[in-house]
Order: C-alpha cells, then structure tokens, then sequence
C-alpha cells in the first residue's frame, strides 16, 4: 500500500494505492479501479475498504481517494460542493493516468461518491471501462431543487447560507450548487457497462433512483441487495461478490 496525496489546483486530496494480492507497479500492467466514498464518509469505512480488498483479490489496483473537506484531505466539510467534489474526481482520473501499470480504469463511488460517478462517468467516458455506482445518492439535486434534503427544510427559492445536518454545519453554497446538477445529462454520454448495486432497505436513497438509473444507462446491472441498508450493513458481501463477478466479466 502507497499513501499520498493528489493535489488540484492547491488543494491536496488524500489517497491511498493498493496492488493486487502478491504484484507490485513493477509486475506488469493491470486494470486501476479508482474508488470514493460518500457525504459525510472516508476511504477506511467498512464497505469502502470491504469492496476495494475484493477488487484487489481478483487482480484489480484500487486507488482510494478522500474528496474536498472529508477524511484527511484539504477542506472544510461545511464549505464543501459536488461542483469541489467533480473537480477532485477529474484530477483523480488524470492522476491514474500518468501510471504506468494502469491497462484500464474504472470508478466505483458510494453514495454521494456513487453520484459523482455518474457524473465523472459521463464527462471521461472515453478515459473508463466501466463504472459502478453504489447506492447511488441522485436524489440530491432532486431534493435541493424542491428544498428538503439531508433532513433540512428550506425555501429552495431562498437558501439560506449556512444550515445545519446532524449536527454538521453545512454551507448553502452545497444547495446552490446541487440545483443546478441534472445527472442525466452525464447517464446519456455514458455508453460503457455500469455496475449499480443498493439495498431494498436504504435508508437513505429512494430505490427508485437505482431502478430509473438502470433504464437510462445503454449498458447497465442493477442488483438490488434484499435486507440491506445504504451502507450493506447486513449483506456486505453479497455487494463485493457482484461487484467481482461485474469485474470479471469486463475486464
């Protein structure tokens, strides 16, 4: 394992690169799947660090990357944006590329992290092989536009500059910028396979932006995980074998 950081544009984003069990840089090419978590999270929870180990069990290098304001990157968590978050993905992406090792590229995001993949999915379509939201959080634009999100209610006409969720400061600047997000644009640019897994007890993300998600992509999966919560507290597993069994029939 390699730790480091990615800098864009002044602003050092915390990573970490996992090889392959028994390889190194040095044994020859293999695919880079670059992973990233959700609002609020960092790259050493349970199910991130849990899908990460099943990609490099079956010879993928993974790429861990903490966003702006979040883990041990630079930021504040209240002054962060997904326009922030789009800019440190796209910096990720041209980071992987300079690595020699690297045959393809995947990205693999929880969450907000799994929106961002959407996103990121479309603007460097050409740059991966394939994409894997989990429990994908596209209901944020959604939510910031009719002005309930995050358990924060608000008039989405006039937000205000500073509110509170869960007991973290969130900056409005986050609403704004989400309003103006409508990720179907990036669905459509997207034509490579797509891996969406999420469980049928989210707590946190309507099942029903996965399902919609799986009609829009040209070329996409959608295993719904029975049980399981935002998170895969019950059934994690069950989300790492699909998401190998995806690997292996792309690579």
């Amino acid at each position: 394992m390699q730790e480091f950081f990615i800098n864009n544009d002044g602003i050092r984003l915390h990573a970490k690169l996992d090889m392959p069990e028994g390889t190194g840089e040095n044994s020859g090419k293999c695919p880079l799947v670059i992973v990233i978590h959700g609002f609020t999270g960092h790259m050493e929870e349970r199910h991130i660090t849990a899908v990460a180990e099943s990609m490099n069990s079956i010879g993928f290098a993974t790429l861990r990357a903490e966003m702006y304001g979040h883990g041990q990157s630079d930021g504040r968590f209240e002054d962060h944006t997904l326009y922030k978050w789009v800019t440190n993905a796209l910096a990720v992406i041209d980071y992987a590329k300079t690595l020699d090792f690297v045959s393809d590229l995947y990205l693999c995001g929880h969450s907000q992290g799994g929106l961002l993949t959407m996103l990121v999915g479309g603007m460097r379509a050409d740059d991966l092989k394939a994409i894997i939201p989990l429990s994908p959080a596209w209901m944020i634009p959604d939510g910031a536009r009719q002005g309930s999100l995050l358990g924060i209610s608000f008039d989405p006409l006039h937000v205000p500059d500073l509110m509170e969720s869960d007991g973290r400061r969130l900056n409005g600047n986050y609403i704004r910028v989400a309003q103006t997000i409508h990720a179907e644009d990036e669905i459509e640019r997207f034509r490579g396979p797509v891996l969406i897994v999420q469980g049928d007890k989210d707590e946190a993300v309507p099942l029903e932006y996965a399902r919609r998600a799986a009609e829009l992509y040209a070329d996409a999966k959608l295993v719904i995980i029975p049980g399981d919560t935002h998170c895969f507290d019950y059934h994690l597993e069950e989300m790492t074998d699909a998401v190998k069994e995806f690997l292996c029939r792309v690579k």
